[in-house]
């Protein structure tokens, strides 16, 4: 029935626009326009209003009925945008000062890096003595906010810098991976323990608690990771080297790109391979001065040995001699 009153509506709005057409000219009036087919925007009368038939009886429908945005407004201006994730960052810094007394330096280094909200994870030192060849290796974490600032008063109020070098690695993929799998790994424990409460068999109860085992050893590994990114996270990685006034400090070597930086591996490879070969030559050689005259003397007494039993050949035995033809007559 309701197909059928919507059919005659659509015919009689079409009739109706044609004969206007005919006529010059095409109005519209809201109270004749035909009722909206299926999928058609319809402006909302009032909350809980019916749309009207065409004799101005109710025609119940069960089709959405869209609110007309106002002017000015699209459909997604009450979308909030997301903002964007924050950048998981590792800071890495390697400096080498060179410094009058490496005790002194060191010390002032760590009140640095303390005042900060840093502190020192690892500390090495070497005495040269009194002739000033000291050196000290410390490994500072600092936070990344003050991480600039801190790099540049060591490098600045210590001594004479030597060398920096800067890395950045940015892990927000790693981070967000192991967060989801996570997450994964949580629910699919809750959901072996809900299956073991519902295990009649003890091959049923055997099966989901292997399962329970491999799922607790991975979140324990994906815990572990996440701590492990977080604290790389959350605090900057910087490696003090200092120096005495006469120690000797190995400054990175830059190495050539292009063909000429291949041309120096290349050789440098061979002269590697060269020096294995001749270490193992000398390992070997004096192995080879004992071991060969103890196996070369027996096989030669072994072979003249053979020599003198073996008889002398036998010498040919002489031909008999030939006799003539018979001569016919």
């Amino acid at each position: 029935m309701r197909r059928f009153q919507y059919g005659v509506a659509l015919s009689a709005a079409c009739a109706g626009l044609l004969l206007a057409g005919c006529g010059g000219g095409v109005t519209a009036s809201r109270d004749s326009a035909a009722p909206a087919s299926a999928g058609s925007v319809q402006e909302e009368a009032g909350p809980g209003a019916v749309p009207q038939g065409r004799y101005g009886t109710a025609a119940p429908s069960r089709e959405p009925v869209l609110r007309k945005e106002p002017q000015g407004r699209s459909v997604t201006s009450g979308v909030e945008v997301a903002r964007s994730q924050e950048r998981q960052v590792i800071y890495v810094a390697n400096l080498s000062v060179r410094v009058k007394e490496v005790a002194a330096a060191a010390e002032r280094a760590k009140q640095l890096v303390t005042a900060a909200g840093g502190y020192l994870a690892k500390e090495e030192s070497h005495s040269g003595g009194r002739g000033g060849g000291g050196s000290a290796t410390l490994e500072f974490k600092i936070p990344p906010a003050r991480y600039s600032e801190v790099l540049a008063g060591l490098g600045r109020d210590l001594g004479e810098r030597i060398s920096l070098t800067q890395g950045t690695e940015d892990v927000t993929l790693r981070v967000a991976d192991v967060e989801s799998r996570l997450t994964s790994a949580r629910q699919s424990l809750e959901s072996l323990r809900a299956l073991m409460r519902k295990a009649d068999t003890i091959g049923e109860v055997l099966q989901v608690e292997r399962e329970i085992s491999a799922r607790e050893s991975d979140l324990e590994s994906l815990q572990a990771q996440q701590k492990e990114l977080a604290g790389q996270v959350g605090m900057a990685t910087l490696t003090l080297r200092l120096a005495g006034p006469f120690a000797v400090v190995e400054e990175p070597s830059k190495e050539p790109v292009g063909f000429l930086g291949g041309l120096a591996s290349g050789w440098a490879a061979l002269v590697m391979f060269g020096k294995v070969v001749l270490t193992v030559l000398g390992v070997v050689l004096p192995w080879l001065v004992v071991v060969v005259p103890l196996v070369a003397l027996p096989v030669v007494a072994v072979r003249r040995s053979r020599r003198r039993r073996t008889p002398p050949a036998p010498p040919p035995a002489p031909e008999p001699p030939s006799t003539p033809a018979p001569q016919a007559s």
